[in-house]
């Protein structure tokens, strides 16, 4: 992880700052405030240079008053839990952070929800991720094999070498936390696929072994972990990163876009956890077309999503090749699974489309 990325002990310090100054205004009967920035894609730009979606100015300020003094008392609340996580060298899962809050009485959250927002807002409020707040995510961080060997270590602290080949018909599991991975190994390319079933369909046709890839299988918007380990495992091996996802607007933004340049939600941790080289192989509304596709009609919320991220998403505002793949998409009216290649065939992925898409990279999707 790059050296600006403070430490747990710098996090603990600014935790007991924060809470000094919020003390220190009570005792002079001034109102205290916490300042946190917008997590929206109104707060952000999209540079080519920087590769992925950095923050404006734009803040908000939480006043204690009346109103709201509730979600005050959480935001501490959630800050004395993460430095007591810090100072004892624990962890809580996100689930387990909500349940222990049934402890802080009036101030504990009704539904998981909440507690999220919270979290999340005490990370941007110190420009932390989670993890060095030391709250992790139940979910796993996703799916990876082909020719790699991931150096972990165990709770005694002894090196542990995996082989991804090694998992028979399963895959090995990125865990929550990947900064401490180191990787061996060498890939033409490193495919991340949006679906459990393709990822599947690729490792029975042993595809990594004849294209000397890695495929690692995102399980839908890819974790924090998923992306990291894909970003690391990119630049630690040098190899292009190639996504793989359906053709709908779901898989093009919240997918895709998520991985390539971050979100807005978590715009202030988006340059550790993007992956800027990646490009999109498909599938994308022109593939419909060639290759004589099976669809299902645009949702009501498709088209909103697809309008939404013409007019508002930086990204999209940046890349016309992305302005017109979507405007296709919405004349067309149709979306698009990575199944549908099924209709030509179980192996027509591996032995038709994949090869033809990989002739040409560079006319990829940026």
């Amino acid at each position: 992880m790059p050296r600006s990325r403070p430490k747990t002990t710098s996090v603990a310090k600014k935790i007991t700052q924060s809470a000094k100054d919020v003390h220190a205004k009570i005792i002079k009967s001034k109102s205290p405030t916490m300042t946190t920035p917008v997590r929206s894609l109104s707060n952000v730009k999209y540079h080519s240079r920087t590769g992925y979606f950095e923050m404006l100015g734009k803040n908000k300020q939480r006043t204690l008053t009346v109103s709201t003094v509730k979600t005050f008392a959480q935001t501490l609340k959630m800050m004395a839990l993460s430095k007591e996580l810090i100072d004892t060298n624990d962890m809580a899962t996100k689930r387990e952070a909500y349940y222990i809050s049934k402890n802080w009485g009036k101030a504990g959250f009704a539904e998981q929800s909440e507690s999220d927002t919270i979290m999340d807002d005490v990370e941007a409020m110190f420009g932390v991720n989670r993890e060095q707040l030391k709250f992790t995510p139940e979910e796993k961080g996703g799916d990876v094999t082909g020719k790699l060997i991931v150096i972990d270590s165990d709770s005694k602290g002894r090196k542990i070498k995996i082989d991804c080949t090694k998992f028979g018909s399963g895959a090995y599991s990125i865990p929550t936390e990947v900064e401490n991975l180191q990787f061996q190994g060498r890939a033409k390319f490193i495919l991340a696929i949006e679906t459990a079933g393709m990822f599947q369909r690729l490792v029975k046709y042993n595809y990594y072994s004849k294209t000397q890839c890695i495929l690692v299988s995102m399980g839908g918007v890819p974790t924090r972990a998923c992306r990291r380990f894909i970003r690391r495992l990119s630049e630690q091996l040098k190899s292009p990163v190639y996504a793989f996802v359906d053709g709908d607007p779901y898989g093009y933004f919240n997918i895709y876009r998520t991985l390539k340049v971050g979100s807005g939600n978590a715009a202030h941790m988006n340059r550790f956890f993007c992956v800027p080289s990646v490009h999109f192989l498909g599938v994308t509304p022109q593939d419909i077309v060639t290759y004589k596709l099976p669809t299902h009609p645009l949702k009501d919320v498709d088209i909103k999503r697809a309008k939404d991220a013409l007019r508002n998403d930086p990204f999209v505002k940046h890349h016309k090749p992305w302005q017109k793949a979507i405007n296709q998409m919405l004349k067309m009216g149709v979306r698009v699974e990575q199944q549908a290649f099924a209709k030509h065939g179980l192996d027509f992925v591996v032995n038709e489309y994949l090869p033809a898409k990989l002739r040409n990279p560079s006319k990829f999707l940026p």
